[in-house]
């Protein structure tokens, strides 16, 4: 399984979502993001098809991230949250796939794992 994983401003829009995704050269089998973000993702998953993976803050904060953010891990308690919750929304032995990407405007940032299954 592929997962795309969201972290995102209050503020951001679905183009700024969308833009983080675009960057990414695959196709995710699902979206990911915190549990209390989840309804910014409903209008990117009517335009592509996809499920949407809730991620508890507990889940995501079990992560092992590559990005160290010290706003992220003081607000939310992960350092990454787009790469903890594509982790996590992947399952156990999950790897991320490249860098994670942010949408320019700098409102979201989008991580790509996958899981071991594929």
């Amino acid at each position: 399984m592929i997962v795309a994983g969201f972290g995102f401003a209050t503020q951001a829009g679905t183009e700024s979502i969308a833009d983080a995704l675009a960057q990414h050269a695959v196709t995710p089998d699902a979206l990911a993001t915190l549990a209390d973000k989840v309804d910014a993702l409903t209008a990117l998953t009517r335009t592509h098809g996809l499920p949407i993976i809730c991620i508890s803050l507990t889940d995501a904060a079990a992560q092992d991230t590559q990005t160290q953010s010290a706003r992220s891990m003081s607000v939310k308690g992960t350092p990454s949250v787009a790469e903890a919750t594509a982790l996590a929304a992947a399952g156990p032995g999950a790897r991320l796939i490249g860098p994670r990407t942010i949408s320019k405007d700098r409102m979201a940032t989008c991580a790509i794992a996958q899981g071991p299954d594929t």
